[in-house]
């Protein structure tokens, strides 16, 4: 036995033999950080050559070896001189309390908290399992479906427009744009104004329905002289100088009551929507009073391009139109009609219920639409909460839904195998809901208050099989047949507007949506005219396209304008002469193109003079006297 020494020189009698240190053999480490067993000093692993005679491999019994002993391993290469370092420690565990052991609110916002294990008898059922029809829903609109107003009578394209732009909206736009002029004016801006009227904004009107039927790059070649801008109309019923004046000073609002609502700036009494708030709430109230769906309707996103910068606006990457304003609009699934719209501002109410919800019930107004439709939705909108509300006041929902959504069901029990075959479905019914998984080229799932599980539909899809590719009817659900039937109303006066928008680009964006509200009215009144036509029987109707109609209404607008009466002249009119005059105090600080020398094909010739009572530039020096010339040949 080894004999350890103390610091004092004293012998140190080391623990009884019996202890499990003496019998373990420690291990020792090479410069490249492996590990051997050196049993050199150790008496059990060397045998003498007189025992290995006797050796017998039942006697034999094997070493004892300690792990603690050995190092933690290390990703680095160790020290030639490093000591053993200690076994880690365990760590401490510490007390968790049982509101740390809940699960985040950003987790119970999309599975609740009973839904997280399956509930007993929950279960998918296959497409051969028959399900039970829900029965059907009443129809009973408050109004009988279809156009609001005397169909029997003569509806020109321009009568019909009026009931979205009617007098009083008109003479409102009218009163607020001179409003917004004269404060401009006042304001120092030098521009030529004059009073617009009646006509003025119907021939303005009528440029811009003109504009949506030819396009071209910039506003100005509309009233170029040269080929191929040279366009009889515009440049014949309004020049140039006045369409702008009236564009620049186009405005839907009066200009004292935006002062005072700008005051209110980061309080919760500022309207945003305050510039367009005289004609957004017309033509909202005038679609829904003038057409009642039919049993179909159907609900989505519409954007609207600006080039503003405000903070309103909201991206869509699903959406050709990525960036711009967010309109909720009510679109009637069969006719694509717009019935009803808001537009969004932001998140500005704190609702518990969302603004998937909310949306939705704020464009229902059950009064006016009765009971017995069916709205179609996305999964935006589409949740459980929302479609049981919806089925107690007798509308059914149909809609795709997302899986996390509160109240979808998540068991696995009977769910699509890894790879399931396309056609493929599976249902559950939880009450008035009926949840469908359907395997297309990707899972679809789907939910319902009104259609059954599966009544045995057919789509065609293309299928490979053995490397051949053939058309093939697959299983298709009820519920994913309707939806794609009667989900593209929004989507199919999304495309009649784009195909002869009337949108121009604008720095400010209220003049951005009076655009757009030009386009539904447009839009609107072509689909009445549509209904119209399909009530009389009219066969004609089916050539009658929208260019065909946007070109009429253009020309009726002409037609009005024309045959207004002309306003009373002030008292001192009647006397007035052809005179010359200046357009300001300073000869030189405001002038304008010489109409004579524009129509003889010499552009770009100013002048500071312009006749009283003809309201025309024209040129009067020394060496040119385009004033006498022009009123020789009158």
């Amino acid at each position: 036995m080894d004999v350890l020494m103390n610091d004092s020189g004293s012998d140190v009698v080391p623990e009884d033999s019996s202890s499990e240190e003496e019998d373990l053999i420690q291990p020792k480490f090479n410069n490249n950080g492996s590990s051997y067993w050196d049993c050199s000093r150790d008496s059990d692993c060397h045998m003498s050559s007189s025992d290995s005679e006797n050796y017998n491999d039942e006697d034999y019994q094997p070493p004892k070896f300690s792990l603690s002993a050995r190092p933690p391993l290390s990703r680095g290469r160790p020290s030639r001189h490093a000591p053993l370092t200690p076994p880690p420690q365990p760590m401490p565990t510490e007390k968790i309390s049982p509101e740390q052991s809940q699960p985040s609110k950003k987790r119970r916002l999309s599975v609740s908290a009973d839904e997280t294990t399956e509930e007993e008898g929950e279960r998918w059922n296959n497409r051969e399992e028959e399900d039970q029809k829900p029965d059907p829903l009443s129809f009973t609109p408050a109004r009988s479906p279809g156009p609001r107003f005397n169909r029997s009578a003569s509806w020109s394209p321009l009568s019909l427009f009026q009931l979205y732009f009617s007098k009083s909206v008109v003479q409102t736009i009218i009163d607020n744009t001179n409003a917004n002029a004269a404060k401009r004016i006042k304001a120092g801006k030098k521009f030529l104004w004059t009073t617009m009227t009646l006509k003025d904004f119907y021939i303005f009107m009528a440029i811009i329905v003109f504009s949506g039927l030819v396009h071209v790059h910039h506003r100005g070649d509309y009233w170029k002289r040269q080929w191929p801008y040279n366009f009889p109309f515009p440049r014949e019923k309004m020049s140039w100088n006045r369409f702008e004046a009236i564009l620049w000073s186009l405005h839907l609002s009066d200009p004292k009551d935006d002062e005072d609502n700008d005051r209110k700036k980061n309080t919760a009494g500022y309207d945003r929507l305050f510039k367009i708030k005289p004609l957004y709430a017309d033509i909202t109230t005038a679609c829904k009073a003038h057409f009642q769906p039919y049993q179909n309707i159907c609900m989505n996103e519409r954007m609207v391009a600006p080039k503003a910068q405000i903070s309103t606006k909201q991206h869509m990457r699903s959406k050709p139109t990525k960036w711009g304003y967010k309109l909720f609009v009510l679109a009637d699934a069969t006719t694509g009609y717009t019935w009803n719209f808001s537009v969004y501002t932001g998140k500005l109410d704190k609702s518990q219920l969302g603004l998937s919800y909310t949306s939705v019930v704020d464009l229902l107004p059950f009064s006016m639409l009765g009971e017995g439709y069916t709205l179609y939705v996305d999964n935006f909108y589409a949740s459980p909460a929302l479609f049981r509300d919806l089925h107690k006041k007798h509308i059914g929902c149909c809609g795709t839904i997302r899986k996390n959504c509160i109240g979808f069901p998540h068991t696995n029990s009977n769910d699509f195998p890894q790879k399931p075959e396309r056609g493929d479905i599976r249902w559950m019914r939880k009450d008035c809901l009926l949840f469908v998984k359907w395997a297309d080229t990707r899972e679809v799932t789907v939910c319902s208050t009104v259609h059954e599980a599966f009544s045995g539909k057919t789509v065609q899809r293309r299928v490979a099989e053995d490397e051949v590719w053939s058309s093939k009817e697959v299983p298709v659900p009820d519920a994913v047949m309707e939806h794609n039937k009667n989900m593209g109303g929004v989507d199919l006066s999304d495309a009649f507007n784009g195909y002869y928008s009337s949108h121009h680009k604008a720095t400010k964006w209220y003049k951005t949506f009076f655009y757009h509200f030009m386009d539904i009215a447009v839009m609107n009144s072509f689909l009445l005219y549509e209904e119209l036509s399909r009530y009389k029987f009219d066969p004609s109707a089916k050539e009658y396209t929208q260019k065909t109609f946007r070109e009429t209404l253009a020309a009726d607008m002409l037609s009005f304008a024309e045959g207004l009466a002309p306003q009373p002249p002030p008292a001192s009119s009647s006397t007035l002469t052809c005179m010359p005059r200046y357009y300001g105090s300073d000869a030189t600080a405001s002038r304008r193109y010489c109409r004579r020398c524009q129509d003889a094909g010499v552009q770009r010739v100013k002048t500071p003079i312009y006749c009283r009572k003809c309201n025309v530039s024209l040129c009067l020096t020394s060496k040119k006297n385009c004033f006498e010339r022009w009123h020789d040949t009158r």
